[in-house]
């Protein structure tokens, strides 16, 4: 079945002229988060005082640093017991271990680990430049920040 295009329409031509919005313009003076949350949201500077910024960074810097303690411990001792088990495991001759078949794997997984950091470059660039940036643009809840996760690291 075939199917045929309907007949061109004849439009009126307006003689009214119409008025180019510059899009760029527009971003620029309306920043989009404005919309979303209202005249009062904007970056962290123009919101809030100095202290408030410090105290927003440092508690959420502590939080950060407690659990990334924490998160290491058990990381840390689940991993050191696997370890400390398999050796007695391999003591006790219940497991026989291939350490030339080990070293190949390892030296194996190494060269792929260097050919995929090779590649994976410029997106590690690209994420630094944004964090560096968005320090910048945030220092005294950056700085909160990293005083309070050496707070949580120690506690």
């Amino acid at each position: 079945m075939a199917t045929r295009n309907p007949p061109p329409q004849d439009y009126e031509s307006d003689d009214d002229s119409y008025e180019v919005l510059d899009l760029t313009e527009y971003a620029r003076r309306h920043h989009w988060w404005n919309r979303v949350f209202g005249h009062s949201s904007g970056p962290m500077v123009e919101k809030y005082s100095v202290a408030t910024q410090i105290v927003m960074g440092g508690v959420s810097g502590w939080c950060a640093g407690f659990l990334f303690q924490k998160v290491g411990k058990l990381a840390a001792t689940a991993v050191g017991g696997g370890f400390l088990l398999l050796q007695i495991a391999s003591h006790s001759g219940y497991v026989q271990i291939d350490w030339k078949r080990v070293e190949k794997d390892v030296n194996k997984a190494k060269r792929q680990i260097k050919k995929r950091a090779n590649k994976a470059a410029p997106e590690i660039n690209n994420i630094i430049e944004e964090a560096t940036e968005f320090v910048k643009q945030n220092i005294v809840i950056s700085s909160g920040f990293v005083g309070g996760f050496l707070l949580g690291l120690a506690s």
